[in-house]
């Protein structure tokens, strides 16, 4: 499922009309009768439905939309919350086809009555203002979105909630709080923005008759979808061994850390790794070794529980390495980021490497074999010289500049986590739930990316599909045997074989 700008959904309707033929009038009723299909399959008939209809395009769905209504038996209305000029072309063929159907339709732009009409109303659909807007609102619907985010009604936005931008960078806007929003075509970038997502409430996708042929130009950024991933985990061979999954390696650890370690190596095992090494400092491995029977050992030289540079690590013997959890931020730990830098095996920095790398970064743009940052926004931003705010801004602009400029894949960790590859193509994961906002979680997300990279697939496939399972482990959990409250790092662990058992039997 592709995620789009304004810019880019605008595109493929344009061209469709022009250069497919297909009216555009056929495309609103194809919207518009979806949309009216979802409203009805969930809504009582008996219910109080209200469209309030804007100018434009999503004006134009909300008439469809009422006059499918109509047709299912459904008690429904239109108020029309612009003067009657600002509605034009395919808008007003529907509202004038509506009209001839036996529909109401009544012009309302103050707020006063149109309160007083929300209070009476069941549902609300709101069909007002589409992905075009930028900025503050101005009166009357500024007033107009205010009594509808009062109203005890339930709110169904059509293809975006009234007001709210639909791509990056805006943060100053005021929006219908949808309860629902019915999406058409494609989910626009701001339903996977930290400040702008919430106003989607649950959202889900109709078609409406856009072309592959000019769907398809537009896929340098993607959702990762359960099916995604039932088709590209790659499946074990009966007769593999473990030299067939991987033998990866784990640098980091410190005597006030230990965890860390033991929680990336567990998962990475769990996940499907062959074999696993954890490279620490002395003192950490029986912590590790209490936790992860299974993991093999390399004791690192140290400087007061710390890992140092000192120690002559064998990477040549390892398919892969991620290293950061628990490695400190003293000098002496940079120069083992030094080191895996100069290697010709797959890397993954997650954490302190992320700090230690940031002076590096032009040593890593040459390098050929793959380098995968797994930076949360405060990482990211630290690398980026920019504030957090500013970066959840925009999220995804911010992650392919970076991924191209530097040449490695980065994971933008969050509640939509952004995976972007050196080509700037780029896959969000929703995977997951609020129960991951835990100490831990991140390092269990390094491990379970270490032993995905290390599976006969593609990196980028490797990459989303650790997301997914990371993700998907919380959900299962929290679904069948724990709260979002309780949910631990450890537990996202066990919780890895639920989901292969769910999406991979």
């Amino acid at each position: 499922m592709k995620v789009v700008t304004a810019e880019e959904m605008y595109d493929m309707d344009h061209r469709t009309i022009q250069e497919i033929g297909i009216d555009g009038k056929l495309l609103m009723e194809n919207a518009g009768r979806a949309m009216a299909e979802q409203i009805a399959s969930v809504s009582d008939k008996m219910a109080c439905i209200r469209v309030f209809a804007g100018g434009g395009n999503n004006g134009g769905d909300g008439f469809v939309i009422a006059r499918v209504l109509l047709e299912l038996g459904v008690r429904v209305s239109v108020v029309q919350v612009v003067p009657d000029e600002k509605i034009k072309g395919d808008a007003l063929f529907h509202k004038n086809l509506l009209i001839r159907c036996g529909g109401d339709v009544e012009v309302l732009m103050e707020s006063a009555p149109i309160q007083a009409i929300a209070r009476k109303t069941d549902i609300i659909v709101d069909a007002m203002l589409g992905i075009g807007v930028s900025g503050v609102l101005r009166e009357p619907l500024a007033q107009i979105v205010k009594a509808v985010n009062e109203t005890d009604a339930y709110v169904i936005a059509v293809d975006i909630p009234s007001g709210l931008p639909a791509n990056e960078e805006s943060d100053d806007f005021q929006a219908v709080q949808a309860d629902e929003t019915i999406i058409a075509g494609y989910p626009k970038v701001s339903a996977f923005l930290e400040k702008t997502a919430p106003y989607y409430g649950n959202w889900n996708t109709v078609s409406f008759g856009l072309p592959r042929t000019i769907t398809a130009e537009h896929s340098h950024r993607q959702v990762w979808t359960p099916e995604m991933f039932q088709k590209t985990m790659p499946e074990r061979k009966p007769n593999a061994h473990k030299g067939n999954h991987g033998r990866g390696l784990v640098i980091g650890g410190n005597s006030e850390m230990p965890g860390s370690m033991a929680m990336t190596v567990s998962a990475a095992l769990r996940t499907g790794a062959g074999l696993v090494t954890a490279a620490t400092v002395k003192e950490v491995i029986p912590t590790i070794a209490a936790h992860c029977a299974e993991a093999t050992y390399l004791a690192l030289n140290d400087t007061d529980g710390y890992a140092d540079g000192s120690s002559a690590i064998p990477f040549e013997n390892f398919d892969a390495a991620v290293l950061g959890m628990g490695l400190g931020r003293r000098p002496e730990a940079a120069k083992i980021v030094q080191q895996a830098i100069k290697t010709r095996l797959p890397l993954i920095i997650d954490a302190d490497g992320l700090f230690h790398l940031k002076g590096m970064l032009q040593h890593v743009k040459q390098r050929e074999e793959p380098v995968v940052l797994t930076p949360h926004p405060g990482e990211m931003a630290m690398l980026l010289d920019i504030g957090v705010p500013e970066l959840l801004k925009s999220p995804f602009s911010y992650s392919k500049r970076f991924a191209e400029e530097y040449h490695v894949y980065v994971v933008l960790k969050g509640r939509f986590t952004i995976v972007t590859t050196p080509e700037g193509n780029q896959t969000v994961s929703d995977a997951g739930n609020s129960g991951l906002a835990k100490g831990g979680t991140g390092d269990v997300l390094s491990g379970v990316t270490l032993a995905m990279i290390m599976q006969k697939q593609p990196i980028p496939e490797a990459l989303n599909n650790a997301c997914f399972v990371h993700g998907k482990s919380a959900e299962l959990l929290t679904k069948e045997t724990h709260s979002v409250y309780d949910l631990m790092a450890t537990d996202v662990i066990k919780g890895i074989k639920k989901v292969y058992r769910t999406f991979q039997a």
